[in-house]
């Protein structure tokens, strides 16, 4: 009979020493301090880890304490000799090109790629516990390179969805849009922070996180990582919608409203479908970093042409409430219902804090940033950065266009571009970066339904095998012929990106981050005297259970506690209200006098 480990600790007759790794230490002398051990207990059953350990919920909160400290120790030693070794960065062009290039210590992990195809190997043909934890940790950390100054680029290139920020001032005024826009990036500058630090206090390479459901599962259980996984591909589908619907409302102006919207739809959800095929994101860097240029451009065209032409009426008058052309007015404050673009009244502010949140959504993918950096505890610096950066992008961008176009600032800002050409130019860079949108909006998210739903649930097989492979291609085109269904039904961006941003955006970015650091403040309140794990014996001792506990832990830092719990129910009903008027927008937007475009009809929002 087969030796058995304890929980948590790899057997020692496969750990060579090392004086410098603590795991390494702790696990040379368990023979030491506890001879006979394994003997003694064969009952107690061995544990794996790595990505087979992900998603165990057998692993208790305590186990993911005791290694996340472990590994912020190991991170802090490694990286300190990363900068001694790479020296001062006096120099401002190096500083910069360090930031964002693979860096020194890429070349100085080199040496690690070469066991991990023999771990992979490994471990396919025997158990995962054959795997020291010496090699495991190699593959591991070889494969986190990034700094933060490339998580920087990376938040920005998320998140910076700069076009929409216009239709903001025009719904609430000047004041009201530089407030909301700096409130509530500072409150994603705050979820952002809170993610972080879940992360590093429940992340190791023992027990790794790559995913947004993947706290949950610590911190709730393997019920709400389900809900969390189903929430997020949900978002992600309908976001594929919204890009979709943009594409085509783009393709049918340079058409110049000559074929039927529903049609221009079927030709934009064919060339999805036909990219579905495509089952890997694999060495598709540079299709994002020509998007970001993409951008720039098209960003510097509707500048220039918002100081110095006129406006394409039609494009307004076709896709929002306002019936009649009036001279160009802008207001400090709320403007009239007569300027309003969606819906009057009250609703119309949550509905721009419906389309501001959407612009801010991107925290869905922190977990994952941090998952690739090298130093995780480095990570709030690239994101606060980013945020800084843009929340200025979208008050410069949204209150120069809106000073210059006012009410017709509309949510499609490049289809009032004028004149003709300028606005083509404008439309095709829309169209080839909504392109990529699409794209990589589809893979992740349909990715996501298949892991979680298909492979969990009803247990299909892994998306690399031949017949995952053949799933894939089946399921795929249901996935775009949906999205077909969602966007011709609701074929006006405006009112969909609302209604998304109050429903899941807001969630996502504000109330789901901030829930998992209040459960997770709460766990580590609660914790007791002589209450932990034992690595030496893989037990874990936890003295009571219940709401006693949890009121034990929430009183802790109530000081804490009491304002998160406040800022979660204050997202919750920031959500329920921009949802509120986001259906309220699109039944004006399809009512009498608003837009052009019909249900599954051939009426264009562009003319």
């Amino acid at each position: 009979m087969s030796a058995v480990v304890p929980i948590g600790i790899p057997h020692p007759s496969t750990v060579e020493v090392s004086n410098d790794d603590p795991v390494l230490r702790a696990n040379s002398i368990i023979e030491e301090k506890h001879p006979g051990l394994i003997e003694r207990h064969p009952e107690i059953r061995e544990r794996t880890w790595g990505l087979a350990a992900r998603t165990d919920p057998t692993v208790s909160i305590f186990e993911y304490f005791y290694w996340a400290k472990v590994e912020r120790e190991i991170e802090q030693n490694e990286n300190r000799k990363y900068i001694e070794s790479r020296g001062k960065m006096t120099n401002p062009t190096r500083l910069i090109t360090d930031r964002f290039s693979k860096g020194t210590h890429h070349e100085a992990n080199s040496e690690a790629k070469a066991p991990t195809a023999e771990i992979t190997s490994k471990s396919s043909k025997e158990d995962v516990m054959a795997v020291t934890d010496a090699e495991w940790r190699t593959a591991a950390r070889a494969l986190r390179t990034a700094g933060w100054g490339t998580i920087f680029y990376l938040v920005t290139t998320d998140i910076l969805g700069w076009s929409s920020s216009p239709a903001v001032f025009a719904a609430v005024g000047f004041g009201p849009g530089v407030a909301l826009f700096v409130i509530f990036g500072a409150a994603a500058g705050f979820s952002g922070w809170s993610l972080w630090k879940v992360y590093i206090g429940l992340d190791s390479a023992r027990f790794p996180m790559i995913s947004f459901g993947d706290p949950y599962l610590r911190l709730f259980g393997p019920r709400w990582r389900h809900c969390i996984n189903f929430a997020q591909a949900l978002q992600q589908f309908l976001s594929v919608c919204v890009v979709i619907l943009g594409n085509a409302t783009v393709l049918d102006q340079m058409a110049k409203q000559k074929i039927c919207f529903a049609v221009v739809i079927v030709i934009i959800t064919v060339v999805g479908i036909i990219s579905g095929f495509v089952r890997t994101l694999q060495r598709l860097g540079w299709m994002c970093n020509l998007s970001v240029w993409l951008n720039v451009a098209n960003f510097i065209i509707i500048m220039y042409a918002a100081g110095n032409n006129a406006i394409d009426y039609a494009a307004v008058l076709a896709s929002t409430i306002i019936t009649k052309v009036r001279p160009i007015r802008t207001f400090a404050s709320q403007p009239p219902d007569m300027y309003q673009q969606a819906t009057p009244g009250f609703a119309s502010q949550f509905g721009a804090v419906g389309t501001m949140v959407y612009a801010y959504a991107g925290a869905l993918l922190f977990v994952a940033f941090m998952a690739e950096m090298r130093h995780p505890m480095d990570f709030w610096k690239g994101m606060l950065c980013a945020q800084v950066f843009i929340c200025f992008t979208y008050i410069l961008f949204g209150a120069y266009v809106y000073s210059e176009w006012g009410q017709y600032a509309i949510f499609n800002i490049n289809t009032v571009v004028q004149p003709r050409a300028l606005q083509t130019a404008g439309n095709a860079l829309t169209l080839i970066t909504g392109w990529f949108a699409v794209f990589l909006y589809a893979n992740v998210g349909l990715k996501t339904v298949y892991q979680e739903v298909f492979m969990e649930i009803f247990k299909f097989p892994p998306v690399g095998t031949k017949k995952g492979g053949w799933c894939w291609y089946i399921i795929s085109p249901i996935y775009w012929s949906l999205a077909f269904v969602v966007a011709t039904g609701v074929p006006n961006i405006q009112g969909l990106v609302s209604f998304i941003g109050g429903l899941f955006a807001l969630n996502f970015t504000y109330t789901f981050p901030v829930l998992l650091f209040l459960a997770y403040s709460i766990q580590r309140g609660a914790v007791q005297d002589g209450e932990g794990f034992d690595p030496y014996t893989g037990v874990t001792t936890q003295h009571d259970f219940g709401m006693k506990r949890l009121s034990r832990g929430f009183m802790k830092k109530w000081y804490i506690n009491v304002p998160v719990t406040l800022f979660i129910l204050g997202a919750l009903a920031c959500s329920g209200m921009s949802t509120w008027a986001a259906i309220e927008s699109l039944i004006s937007i399809f009512g009498p006098n608003g837009t052009n475009a019909t249900h599954f009809g051939c009426g264009s929002p562009t003319g």
